[in-house]
């Protein structure tokens, strides 16, 4: 069953950000994730908050999103991120295809 990682993303640091950003690709296609959605324009159409950048992988499984958030290669995108970018971070199951 697919796994997604859902991710809303505030920048800090343009240089910092497009760091992570290129590590991060990286390893999301070493641990076999595909960026669906990757900050393209949101739109408010319920609610307060105004929408920030959001982020969408999808992963083959949960076991192998949660692989490549504790790797080695990941952690050193996170080194990055903790000064480059604010962001929630969900992980989602998926549903089986029909």
């Amino acid at each position: 069953m697919p796994a997604y990682v859902i991710s809303e993303v505030e920048m800090r640091d343009p240089d910092g950000f497009e760091a992570y950003r290129v590590l991060a690709a990286k390893t999301i296609a070493q641990y076999d994730g595909r960026y669906l959605v990757r900050g393209g324009k949101a739109e408010l159409a319920e609610g307060d908050l105004p929408p920030k950048a959001i982020v969408i992988v999808e992963f083959p499984s949960m076991a192998r999103l949660k692989q490549w958030y504790t790797s080695p290669e990941y952690a050193e995108a996170l080194k990055i991120r903790a000064g480059a970018l604010e962001r929630r971070l969900l992980f989602v199951e998926g549903v089986v295809p029909a």
